[in-house]
């Protein structure tokens, strides 16, 4: 049985449509990269994900469970970790671990008592007054120190450094590694993605426009490097088998394909007459500019 599952949501903000029809599956053990520009509906989907936003249209459930209908018994198995959370900031970081202590009956004590020591957590400091990291490893200790079935990160390291970033990421996928934990992450940051990830999916306007395994996905694309010079090029190119898009970037086109780069490569010299093409394989920010950037 599927961790989550999302079939055709639709959710709007007044008259702005967040999410188009989204539907997803996760499966236990994924670890789900989720990316997409900022105001995709990466947040709103996550919300929905976590049980936190209820969906216009559409059918939610976690754990085959309705989260909007059993709340208690879903939220006990699943932590949540914002780059924007809503915490008492009166409250110490102790008081604040001692209250999700007292609200999950997994909670490990051995464990808590590890992170701290980790992530050196001032316990008696008061959440208004940690520094944006300090926070994040806070509220990182009380979405996992359950041991959750699934954890839900909607840019959790969001405005910390590049090493800061990198460990609280990592911290999250060794923890819940071990446990067989699944994991839903959205993150500005491609190299987390390709760092973490097994499966990745792209958001955009509000539509899931990519969903693959990470490793395939890579694998099946690749980009070739045209003259801009005879504008035909890029009509033409829309009839190769595979083509995904096009984009100009300064005296060439850049078009992604979905086809094996060889075989891309003798028919776009003998369809376009070039002397030469250049095929390359793609980083995963470069595709991902090619799936969301503005189309030739």
């Amino acid at each position: 049985m599927a961790i989550l599952e999302l079939e055709e949501i639709r959710r709007s903000y007044d008259r702005d449509l967040a999410l188009k029809g989204v539907s997803l599956s996760v499966e236990p053990g994924d670890v789900l990269g989720l990316v997409g520009r900022s105001g995709a509906g990466k947040t709103t989907l996550l919300r929905v994900a976590a049980g936190l936003l209820k969906a216009d249209q559409g059918r939610v459930t976690v754990f085959g469970l309705d989260p909007w209908r059993e709340p208690v018994k879903v939220k006990r198995r699943l932590g949540y970790v914002a780059e924007t959370q809503a915490v008492p900031p009166r409250m110490s970081a102790g008081e604040l671990i001692a209250l999700h202590r007292e609200l999950y009956p997994s909670w490990d004590g051995e464990l808590e008592r590890q992170l701290l020591e980790r992530l050196a957590i001032p316990r008696s400091k008061a959440i208004a007054h940690l520094s944006k990291g300090e926070a994040r490893k806070v509220l990182l200790l009380c979405a996992i120190a359950h041991r959750p079935e699934l954890l839900i990160l909607d840019e959790p390291a969001g405005g910390l450094d590049p090493a800061a970033r990198r460990e609280f990421l990592e911290l999250s996928i060794e923890l819940l590694a071990s446990e067989g934990s699944t994991i839903l992450f959205s993150s500005h940051h491609m190299t987390d993605v390709e760092r973490i990830a097994n499966r990745l999916v792209v958001i955009e306007r509000g539509e899931k426009i990519v969903d693959s395994e990470l490793a395939a996905f890579q694998q099946e694309h690749c980009v070739a490097v045209l003259p801009a010079s005879t504008p035909p090029h890029a009509e033409r190119l829309r009839g190769v088998d595979g083509f995904v898009r096009s984009r100009a970037r300064g005296s060439s086109i850049h078009a992604v394909f979905r086809r094996d780069p060889g075989e891309l490569k003798s028919e776009l010299r003998d369809r376009l007459q070039l002397a030469d093409v250049s095929i390359s394989r793609l980083s995963l920010e470069e595709m991902f500019v090619a799936f969301v950037g503005a189309e030739s």
